[in-house]
């Protein structure tokens, strides 16, 4: 398959620029991948539509303030994003970068605060290398300056309400520069009535990055290659796991995120493997899950890797058909928009 055979047409209307009042008010389309059936649901018949003995996978990443804007010792005005820490003790970051001229390596950077960067290296996709110094706590300062990086199809800049809202209720270890957003639709309310369905949650831990919002260039598949996000599992999530996957349980990945870091980490018996590691995976169709049985996802970017995750999982024609059903049915669509339930 190429690039154009994951296109469809989406009016802008629909694209959600604002989260709705209440994070459970969503909507959700439930689509069955063998037959391609769909039905329309709110998100709070979520616990109905699992099965009791379910597990639920979430991603606990927490998405950090990555924006900064600061000056060059020219003057010149800079925009940098933090898209991936690379040394802890030197503090260096993966960045991307705005200025209306190019930043050379040596060019220090001044941000508010008392916050310093150097530029490093410049890096052949782009971005740079900055080391980070300051005289107080480097992550107290991006928690006051820093803004939250909204998606560039959300047109306008990020308020206070973004800071709460582009972050899910469970979010724990900080690190993404964009929210696992199908957990964007839970409360406690809605895992509380999971619970008393007999559904049950385990977390892990994928820090999502570039790969996640970069758009695909190439029209050969073959010739995009995924931007790696750091992923944790710890030995008591793959325990959870395996048991339910030895007792026959549905697995049921809550985002793309989730499931890329589940499908990494599993061993050719479909055991889940417990510890750190980065996933470069690019699922399209054609891929063979072995670790995930359902999975919750939002509606995704035209040509996106999402789309082709989504459409591995539950089969091209289905999902896109699913996707013309929602755009008849005007779903809100992306980051702050309805939601799928695939089984």
């Amino acid at each position: 398959m190429s690039l154009s055979d994951f296109d469809y047409q989406l009016p802008e209307e629909l694209i959600a620029q604002e989260p709705l009042t209440e994070r459970t008010a969503s909507r959700l389309l439930m689509l069955d991948r063998n037959s391609g059936r769909t039905t329309h649901h709110r998100f709070t018949d979520l616990a109905g539509l699992l099965q009791p003995g379910d597990l639920m996978v979430r991603n606990e990443t927490r998405v950090i303030p990555a924006r900064l804007f600061g000056r060059k010792t020219s003057g010149g005005q800079i925009e940098v994003l933090l898209v991936r820490q690379v040394d802890l003790e030197e503090n260096a970051w993966r960045c991307m970068t705005r200025s209306s001229k190019p930043i050379r390596e040596g060019t220090q950077l001044d941000f508010p605060g008392g916050l310093v960067g150097q530029v490093l290296a410049e890096e052949a996709d782009g971005c740079r290398l900055i080391r980070f110094t300051c005289d107080g706590s480097f992550w107290e300062l991006l928690d006051e300056h820093g803004r939250m990086p909204l998606p560039p199809y959300i047109r306008r800049e990020a308020d206070q309400a973004d800071a709460q809202r582009y972050q899910t209720v469970f979010a724990r270890e900080p690190g993404a520069v964009a929210a696992p957003t199908a957990g964007l639709h839970f409360d406690a309310a809605a895992f509380a009535a999971l619970q008393e369905r007999g559904v049950e949650v385990c977390g892990l831990t994928l820090h999502v990055g570039l790969g996640t919002f970069l758009p695909v260039r190439h029209e050969n598949l073959d010739e995009h290659r995924m931007h790696g996000e750091h992923y944790e599992i710890s030995s008591e999530t793959a325990e959870q796991i395996n048991l339910a996957r030895r007792e026959g349980r549905r697995i049921i990945a809550l985002g793309t995120t989730s499931t890329r870091a589940l499908e990494d980490a599993v061993d050719e018996q479909g055991n889940i493997r417990p510890g750190k590691g980065v996933s470069e995976l690019f699922i399209r169709p054609g891929y063979q899950f072995r670790a995930i049985d359902g999975l919750l996802t939002n509606f995704h970017l035209p040509k996106s890797t999402l789309l082709m995750l989504v459409s591995a999982f539950a089969g091209r024609d289905n999902v896109l058909a699913a996707y013309r059903e929602a755009v008849a049915q005007k779903y809100r669509f992306f980051s702050y928009g309805d939601c799928m339930l695939i089984v």
